[in-house]
């Protein structure tokens, strides 16, 4: 069965002052799928990945060409509105950034920001997206302790709980694994193969393995420009482009 798309780009070129980040990329990422863009450093992963919630605007000397609609909706439109646009979207960073709260206040930050009081909803809502990102039964008899004091990778699902609670559509993940150990990668990774039920998963990833361990679809980005897309199994084991053959064998890189 095909899978219907959930952003769809169009001509995307991207540069930041005369760089050009992206050349005229035009893509189908699918629904409730794990998408891996992978590529060398400095290809544009993260440009691209930053493109499907705006951050790039906050970038001196941003330009952006193209389109990239979101549900149909072009987020590039003059008239779009970035808050509803970004609200669709949970973002977990090479590096976790907890807030300087609690653990259960950082769950609980987006629902309250989006008007939410009701404290017996509001630990529902945070007993469930622990447990979601597999940290619920290592915190639940400490949820008033500061979030600056657990692990790195416990900090890294507890990012990924709290963006999960503002509900949205997409998780956009850069590098979600590079700073964390063996054990607690290995868990993001189960959480997002358990999430991917509900969710559309884009994860930047310079690790081949992972992109195998992962994807569904894969994209290969060289240089900024779109070398080859798919379906994993057909980039992995019988990719169309030459060059696409070489990343994979480990001649380029």
């Amino acid at each position: 069965m095909k899978s219907e798309t959930h952003i769809s780009v169009q001509s995307l070129n991207v540069f930041y002052g005369k760089q050009q980040a992206l050349k005229n990329i035009t893509i189908d990422i699918p629904d409730k799928k794990i998408i891996a863009i992978i590529g060398p450093s400095g290809c544009g992963k993260t440009t691209l990945l930053k493109s499907f919630n705006r951050l790039i605007d906050s970038i001196d000397g941003v330009k952006v060409s193209g389109r990239v609609l979101v549900d149909g909706e072009d987020i590039f439109d003059p008239k779009a509105e970035v808050t509803h646009i970004r609200k669709k979207m949970g973002l977990l960073a090479q590096s976790p950034y907890p807030l300087p709260m609690s653990i259960y206040d950082n769950v609980a930050y987006g629902p309250r920001i989006h008007g939410l009081k009701n404290k017996r909803r509001l630990d529902q809502i945070v007993e469930y997206y622990l447990k979601e990102s597999s940290l619920w039964n290592e915190v639940k008899d400490r949820l008033s302790t500061p979030a600056s004091r657990i692990s790195v990778g416990q900090q890294q699902r507890l990012c990924l709980a709290r963006g999960l609670a503002v509900e949205p559509e997409i998780i956009l993940a850069d590098e979600p694994t590079s700073a964390l150990d063996p054990r607690s990668s290995q868990r993001i990774e189960q959480s997002f193969l358990r999430l991917k039920e509900e969710y559309t998963i884009i994860i930047v990833t310079h690790i081949l393995r992972q992109a195998k361990r992962l994807a569904d679809y894969v994209v290969f980005l060289y240089l900024g420009e779109l070398i080859e897309h798919g379906p994993a199994e057909e980039i992995f084991e019988n990719p169309k482009e030459q060059m696409t053959k070489e990343y994979i064998k480990g001649v380029i890189s």
